[in-house]
């Protein structure tokens, strides 16, 4: 899961990334408000965290420019300012949630957890392919009703072949969804993750759900 972080405080910035990225999250950082809108409007983002105190571009400002380009990303607001006017004015405007600083990361997760909820079509909680299911609240897969221990990039590509079940997902993708790097030809991250996946999610049983499409990259599907 990818997830913008648009937040001027170095400190918090960083504390953001470390914690999200521990969770098994993808993380982009953007500093000001411009750079956090020109990220946003250019790729590709599960969620965004906004902070509305930024220099240059407001965080208003960016979600006003998000919405008016057709972005529907979910939106989760940072601030300092705990005004009721301020709060129903950025859900006004755009936001899906609002939280105020200083914040436990517990709650923050918890929240981003909601959102991202929401995201996945229908607010689904549980991905189900053939008798494989992974429940995005817990982070828990089961096969068969037998539980599979995941690491947290484990999930995250599980999740991404998972939510894009039947599609053929390039090595490429892969990359820059689960470890936000740009692709390198002559590493093998990819195909490490994938292998290790398989060990768990197929080789105890008897139909292989990950397929290897040659010269494209991998699918996750029932056959």
């Amino acid at each position: 899961m990818r997830l913008l972080v648009v937040e001027d405080e170095v400190k918090t910035a960083d504390y953001l990334r470390r914690g999200l990225s521990e969770q098994g999250f993808t993380v982009s950082v953007a500093r000001d408000g411009a750079e956090g809108l020109h990220l946003a409007l250019d790729n590709s983002f599960d969620a965004i965290i906004l902070d509305v105190m930024l220099p240059g571009m407001n965080g208003w400002q960016v979600l006003q420019e998000l919405r008016a380009e057709g972005k529907r990303t979910p939106v989760l607001f940072l601030t300092a300012r705990d005004g009721v006017e301020e709060r129903v004015k950025g859900l006004d405007i755009g936001a899906d949630d609002y939280l105020v600083k200083p914040f436990a990361f517990s709650e923050l997760l918890a929240r981003l957890r909601a959102l991202l909820r929401r995201g996945t079509g229908d607010g689904l909680q549980v991905l189900t392919v053939a008798d494989l299911t992974l429940n995005v609240a817990t982070r828990r897969a089961f096969r068969a009703g037998r539980r599979i221990d995941l690491t947290a990039k484990e999930f995250s590509l599980l999740w991404l072949l998972m939510r894009h079940c039947g599609e053929v997902q390039s090595r490429t993708v892969i990359a820059e969804q689960v470890w936000d790097m740009n692709f390198d030809s002559d590493t093998n991250v990819v195909e490490v993750a994938v292998r290790r996946l398989r060990r768990k999610v197929d080789e105890p049983f008897d139909k292989p759900l990950i397929h290897t499409i040659r010269g494209m990259g991998y699918v996750l599907e029932a056959r």
